[in-house]
Parts: structure tokens; sequence; C-alpha cells
């Protein structure tokens, strides 16, 4: 099979993507209750305060976009569900090229298609656990997957119709889109017991921060993209390799069941190359998660009265939850996300003290200016390194 000819018909070759959307889409928890006029009022409400975000996230962090302003989506969890199937079905493009040209013919075995169904299964489980976590989020690539068909987009809480769909379009010029998950939004908010107005605003100011931060830094897009794309190009093919990995995988997770280690199976199926530059990639997404994390909590309460309270009853959530939640959680990487916000919070504040709001934006100025991960924990050594 030639390359062309996989990249037109090779994108199953690891994913069944359609058995991912149907397990997906059968796993979905249900939303929380709510009346029709109450679904309406939280998509109302999301769309308006991610508008009325953008500006405050810009006054705060001096950041200034001159492309096209990113579409905001309110979507329900099946749109959220759709949208990252069609995401990582365009992200991993490159490798399952790469795998069907190895491949070569097709191969009409049963045996063929048992691994992309059951990598499927496995992938439709995994969206369908998240769709219920996730609250929003930006996705820097949507221009480049302008040939997938768009996710449902709606103002919907799981299947009760409340208003219009959004938009589904990139404006000229524009980068990327955000997504805003309605039902996860109001069901986090009483669970918290916060006020939902300032909740909500205060939601739309983290993620309208990565939108500023993909739309006013015009070198960030295409760099991650090559971090991930050199990141696939390193993944080992060799069966006996993949089949080490495997095995490795399964005692890993015998260990952390236990409580013995603090890994999670992702490690496991990295190359040396791809360790590299996993590092520089959760550096990256420390300083963008911190950086969003520092300028919700930063705008504060001039917009979002409560927002003491929110940020404190929404940390003690984030460590909670029950043993299977924390366990999925570990074993998926996710308390290595955690501590991302954290972590890069950390070097935000710490060289915001040192030298300023202005002298932080240096960070933007191109991708030798981003912190190493050993930097994300030292901000000194940043300072000393871009600063003198």
């Amino acid at each position: 099979m030639s390359e062309t000819a996989a990249a037109q018909g090779g994108d199953d070759v690891m994913v069944d993507w359609d058995v991912a959307r149907a397990t997906a889409f059968r796993l979905l928890r249900p939303g929380p209750d709510v009346t029709v006029e109450e679904a309406r009022e939280a998509v109302a409400e999301l769309r308006e305060f991610a508008t009325k975000a953008e500006e405050h996230v810009r006054a705060y962090t001096g950041l200034h976009a001159a492309g096209g302003r990113a579409p905001v989506l309110v979507v329900d969890r099946k749109g959220w569900v759709q949208a990252n199937l069609d995401a990582f079905r365009g992200v991993l493009r490159p490798l399952t090229t790469k795998l069907a040209a190895k491949r070569g013919a097709p191969v009409s075995s049963p045996l063929a298609s048992v691994g992309p169904r059951l990598t499927g299964v496995e992938a439709g489980a995994l969206l369908a656990f998240l769709s219920t976590k996730v609250l929003g989020q930006f996705d820097p690539f949507w221009a480049d997957a302008a040939s997938v068909p768009s996710p449902r987009t709606s103002a919907e809480l799981d299947g009760g119709s409340a208003g219009e769909p959004g938009p589904s379009v990139n404006g000229p010029g524009a980068v990327g889109r955000l997504l805003l998950v309605a039902p996860n939004v109001v069901h986090v908010e009483r669970e918290l017991e916060v006020n939902p107005r300032d909740f909500r605003l205060w939601v739309c100011l983290h993620e309208e921060t990565h939108r500023v931060q993909f739309t006013a830094v015009p070198w960030l897009r295409d760099h991650l993209r090559g971090e991930i794309e050199s990141f696939l190009n390193h993944t080992d093919l060799d069966p006996t390799v993949m089949l080490s990995q495997l095995r490795q995988v399964v005692e890993q997770v015998g260990r952390i069941g236990r409580g013995d280690e603090e890994v999670s199976i992702l490690d496991l199926l990295q190359t040396p190359a791809q360790r590299e530059i996993l590092d520089r990639l959760t550096a990256v997404m420390s300083l963008l998660e911190g950086h969003a994390d520092v300028v919700m909590d930063g705008v504060g309460p001039e917009v979002v009265p409560s927002v003491a309270t929110i940020r404190e009853r929404f940390q003690r959530r984030r460590g909670g939850g029950s043993w299977l939640d924390q366990f999925l959680k570990r074993i998926l990487g996710l308390d290595a996300k955690l501590r991302q916000y954290r972590d890069g919070a950390a070097f935000v504040r710490a060289v915001v003290a040192d030298v300023g709001q202005e002298g932080f934006n240096q960070v933007w100025a191109s991708p030798d200016h981003l912190p190493t991960r050993g930097e994300i924990t030292n901000p000194r050594a940043w300072v000393r390194r871009v600063h003198g």
C-alpha cells in the first residue's frame, strides 16, 4: 500500500473509530436533571461569559491576537466525545498512515480487525469516562481538521433541547475552537454549592485563557503540533517491542492497584526519544495550564466575587473521588495532569513576582523561551536564562 493510499484509507488501522464512537455513546452517563429553562439559561450564560472573559483575559495578561476569533461551542457529553474522536483521528493520522504503509496490502484474516476493534473499545471507554470530568477544552488543531464532520453542537444538556446550536465553523483567520461542556459545568456547580453565575464565568476565564494563548502567540500551535508529530514518529512499531511493553503494562497495573507505584501505564509505552519529547510537552502543558489557573484567579474578585470560595472547594474536589475514580486517574496519568496545574501556576506566579507581567510574557517570544521541565520547578533558572 502506498503512503497516499494509506493516508486515504488507513485511519482505522489502529483504532476502529466507529467502534470507539458506539462504545463511548453506550457507556455515557446521563447529565444532571434540568428543566428546559434551566438548560437554556446555562447555555446562554456560558456563551455570554466566554465573550466577556476574553476582555478580562486580554487586559490581565497583556496578550492580544491579530487573527480571527475562534468559535465557542456549547456541547453536551455526546458532542464532546464526537469532537475528541475527530481530534484524535486527526492527531493520530501520521501514525496510522505509517502503520498502514508498514503493513502493506490489507489482510483478509478475521484477526486483522481484532486489534483496531479492541483499541476502539478502549478509546470509547476512556472518552466516556472523561466526558463526565471535562468542563471545557480548547482544541488548537481544529482548523487542520476542517474536512472532518463537526461535532453535534447544541444548547443541550444530554438530550433536552435548550436553544439554538452554536457556531460550528471558524471565522476568518481563526485558530481552533473552544468547547464548553454544559452538563458538567451544571453538575459541578451544584456539587460544590457555589454561585452558578460566578462559577460559569470562572470556568470561562480558564478556557478563554487557552484561546488567547494560541491566538496571540502565532507559533505556539505549530510548535505543539510539531512536538506531537515527532512523538508519534518515534513510536516503535516492532511487534516484539510492543508485546514487551504490553507485558510491562499488565505488571504495572497490578502495582498501581496495590498503591506501590506513582507512574501511569502511558509511561511504559514510550521509547527513550519519546520520553525526551514528552518532557518538553509536559513543560509546555504545565505552562499553559498553570497560566490559565493564575489568570482565572487573578481576574478574580472584581468580576467573580466568590472566587476564593470556588477555588477552595474546587481544589478539594480535585483530590477527591471514589477508589475506582482515583485508580483510573493514576493508571491514565490524570494525576500528572493535576500536578501540571499546580506546578505551572507556581512557576507563573514566581516569575511574575520576580520580573513582572511583561517580563513573564517573554515566555511567548519564541519556542526557545519556553521553560524546560526542570525550569518549571525552578523558575529562577528560567529567569536567569531568558533575562540574564
